[in-house]
């Protein structure tokens, strides 16, 4: 098949290229759904900066905003494109839209990190030295000192406490947080100023400036 990949610019989509590749899957599009505001469906901050995960991939980037998502995959779908690769885990909202939308438009909808193990898949994610960071959360138990953190094995202890303190989704799925995904393989993103903003009870991350310091071809 050939694929499109819904690339957020988070762990879970970069995850689901990662694990798509190695079944076989040929990627071969990036697409990224810029929203106009915060989005049930889709990352909001940072999503532009998206195309620079792509192309850490070397896979070619496009973006679209939301309500021309349908339009843009029947296009791609008459250019031979057959199969969306998307990051869900758990969220039943994110996976049956995905596959309505697929249906009508003659498209498989395929998810390979359906309702994994959370704490396996962020364990997958350091294993592979996928680097990624916080760049927004909105949830009980997450504080200002949370945003920027990078995902790694203090993370994970601290996500599985309060996951059994305050019932969070470890992975994210229900909105605790939104990460970036800045360097794997040896390719990195160079996040030279980004700036944080707090709102009492959550926030986020606006990464300003960055650079591409190298890529590769998978």
């Amino acid at each position: 098949m050939k694929s499109v990949w819904l690339l957020s610019g988070g762990k879970d989509s970069f995850l689901a290229a990662e694990t798509a590749r190695d079944q076989g899957h040929e990627i071969g599009l990036a697409l990224t759904v810029i929203p106009e505001e915060f989005s049930l469906m889709y990352h909001y901050p940072n999503a532009s900066k998206a195309e620079l995960v792509a192309g850490m991939r070397g896979t070619p980037w496009m973006s679209v905003s939301e309500d021309r998502l349908a339009s843009t995959l029947t296009d791609l779908r008459k250019q031979g494109y057959d199969e969306l690769i998307s990051g869900a885990i758990a969220s039943e909202y994110q996976k049956t839209r995905l596959e309505k939308l697929c249906t009508e438009i003659g498209m498989v909808s395929f998810t390979p990190l359906w309702h994994k193990d959370q704490s396996d898949i962020i364990r997958e994610l350091i294993l592979r030295g996928i680097g990624a960071i916080i760049v927004s959360v909105s949830a009980e138990g997450f504080t200002e000192k949370d945003i920027g953190r990078s995902i790694d094995d203090d993370f994970l202890r601290d996500l599985e406490s309060r996951n059994k303190r305050y019932g969070i989704n470890i992975a994210g799925e229900g909105g605790e947080y939104e990460s970036f995904v800045h360097s794997a393989y040896g390719c990195s993103i160079s996040i030279s100023r980004s700036h944080k903003i707090w709102e009492g009870s959550h926030g986020y991350l606006i990464i300003d400036d960055t650079e591409l310091v190298q890529s590769r071809v998978v």
